[in-house]
């Protein structure tokens, strides 16, 4: 049997028994099982991807990522490398991402974009208080960022805090009356709290700065929902298709303010 046979072999059942031990629960004694595996054949993508879920159990992504980074760049044109980084990235990007941050921050407390970013993150994973409570402290870092301030008010969109983030939005427009995000930000935040005439008020002013802005168009649908004018609704998403269909259906999909239109002949032709 030719030698690299043999290695080939042997790696094999290193990495066996590394899964044995790896579903006991021995995740140091597993670890070192793959490692023998690679190391005998460096080209075995399971290994890789079973040495990689070890230090994902571990808590360890740093080393998870070095790992499948490390295996393809041994083997860059194996298609299960490819896939085995990707499944990392979708499932433990963000978290990832979040220990950097949190370790910039220990390094430097007063790094403004970290704090900002790390908030992104977790209010990107759902968690909306902590997201905050890391925007807040950027914002008192840097009070007159235009960026953190209207991610602060956005921050408070999600927590549905609207009175908080109706005085930021007014202080960015005030600021920047140029800033079409903080125009529509504040008519959702209008709608939310019922003042619709106001509201409305606002998203045309988004819409004198630009007449084919797609959020403009599809918030004022909402509010018009809200208002009871269905026609208008319809006008204005229709506008919003013109500019991103694509987009237009994704979000009417998920949407319960549009839930009295449903069956509406013009909406079906949109969603189509």
């Amino acid at each position: 049997m030719p030698k690299h046979t043999d290695k080939i072999d042997q790696s094999d059942e290193h990495n066996s028994r590394g899964i044995e031990l790896a579903d006991r629960g021995w995740f140091d004694e597993a670890k070192r099982e793959f490692e023998k595996a690679i190391e005998l054949d460096p080209e075995s993508a399971h290994a890789y991807d079973n040495l990689g879920t070890v230090h994902v159990e571990k808590g360890d992504l740093d080393n998870a990522l070095a790992v499948y980074l490390k295996a393809l760049s041994s083997d860059p044109e194996s298609p299960a490398t490819h896939h085995y980084l990707a499944s990392f990235l979708a499932a433990h990007g963000v978290e990832l991402a979040v220990q950097h941050y949190r370790r910039a921050i220990e390094l430097d407390p007063e790094m403004v974009d970290a704090h900002l970013n790390l908030g992104m993150a977790l209010a990107d994973g759902g968690q909306l208080e902590e997201a905050l409570n890391e925007v807040e402290i950027a914002h008192k870092q840097d009070p007159e960022d235009e960026m953190v301030e209207h991610e602060l008010a956005s921050c408070l969109i999600d927590l549905q805090r609207y009175p908080e983030a109706i005085t930021h939005l007014k202080r960015i427009i005030k600021m920047h009356p140029e800033h079409i995000e903080a125009y529509v930000d504040l008519g959702i935040s209008y709608t939310a709290q019922g003042f619709y005439a106001e509201a409305e008020s606002i998203l045309q002013k988004a819409l004198q700065l630009d007449a084919d802005d797609f959020a403009s168009h599809y918030h004022m649908a909402a509010l018009n929902v809200a208002w009871g004018r269905q026609e208008q609704a319809l006008d204005h998403l229709e506008l919003a298709k013109t500019g991103d269909a694509a987009r237009l259906r994704s979000w009417l999909r998920d949407d319960h303010a549009f839930a009295a239109l449903r069956n509406n002949e013009r909406l079906l032709k949109l969603l189509a």
